[in-house]
């Protein structure tokens, strides 16, 4: 169970060795400031990477209005060399926040005439640019170290890296731009729009659109998508205790920031019902890659258990595996 700040660290670290040693692909992170939960990814990133060999490690997702883009090159260089290039970054303008403005107490402010939105994709946009690995900074002429010839780029670059960004876009004309920027699409539980149809159609729509501007802006290489889905197969006493209510989950509407959101189901059950109703989500069928949320608060042992359940009673049948 999670009852401190370093339990919530130590075991994240143990649940991406966990996820790795039952044959996953990868673990992804969570980021929210002035909350009790994961706050700076950096860190753990390179512990977990340091323990583990094979799977991709990421953050789902990072919020830009926090960000100043050149220290996160910095960071994320860094984590990244660590890993041997398996760092997977999701970023994006943020969810909604346990304080008012929180990105103001870091010292970051829009611009006159800019709102907190264009703040985090001008921030993306240095981020981005700086991950190319190019000079752009007139050196010292009495440096402390040599310098190589030329204009000098933040240190440790690894390269790659910049192919390795998703936005996490919660909407369909996000995910538009998110391919113009040659950004790998990372897609939630939650939806920040609402057409009426079910969550699953809407996040389709989303990726085919996704796919669509990616093929227009005549990007060179293959982009990849995420969605994430709370899985929970039914296979003990104890998952029947934890999760029976959630059996018959259906999509919820409500309003977030202003507006409209649909916000995807949980599916929990006995596997065979699982394999039924995951066969119809087409969004995961778009998708090339499926992020399963797990409720950290039950301990190392018992989300691994979830995770091998998944890969042991659901995947192979759907044939993810």
């Amino acid at each position: 169970m999670v009852r401190s700040a370093a339990d919530a660290l130590v075991q994240s670290i143990e649940l991406a060795v966990a996820a790795e040693e039952a044959g996953a692909d990868g673990a992804y992170y969570r980021v929210h400031h002035f909350a009790q939960q994961l706050a700076s990814p950096f860190p753990l990133l390179a512990a977990a990477a340091a323990r583990t060999s094979t799977i991709e490690l990421g953050t789902a997702v990072i919020d830009m209005r926090y960000e100043n883009p050149l220290y996160m090159a910095e960071d994320a260089g860094a984590a990244d060399l660590i890993s041997g290039g398996r760092l997977q970054l999701g970023i994006s303008r943020g969810s909604p926040e346990q304080v008012i403005d929180g990105f103001r107490y870091f010292g970051h402010v829009p611009a006159e005439g800019k709102s907190e939105a264009d703040m985090a994709r001008e921030y993306t946009k240095v981020f981005l640019e700086v991950l190319k690995g190019e000079g752009f900074a007139k050196p010292n002429p009495r440096p402390m170290f040599p310098n190589p010839p030329g204009l000098l780029r933040v240190e440790p670059h690894s390269p790659g890296l910049r192919d390795r960004i998703w936005w996490g876009a919660g909407t369909r004309a996000t995910a538009e731009w998110t391919a113009e920027q040659g950004l790998n699409l990372m897609s939630s539980t939650l939806l920040s729009e609402d057409t009426g149809v079910p969550f699953h159609q809407l996040q389709a729509e989303q990726i085919q659109r996704f796919r669509n501007a990616w093929q227009t802006a005549g990007h060179s290489r293959e982009p990849r998508v995420s969605v994430s889905r709370s899985i929970f197969p039914i296979v003990n006493d104890l998952d029947r205790q934890l999760f029976w209510q959630q059996r018959e989950s259906t999509d919820q509407v409500g309003w977030l920031d202003g507006g409209n959101a649909r916000f995807g189901r949980t599916y929990a059950g006995e596997p065979d019902k699982l394999v039924a109703e995951l066969a119809e989500d087409e969004a995961i069928a778009a998708a090339d890659t499926l992020l399963l949320t797990v409720p950290n608060q039950l301990g190392v042992e018992y989300n691994a258990h979830v995770i091998e359940s998944v890969l042991t009673h659901v995947a192979p049948e759907l044939g993810w595996r």
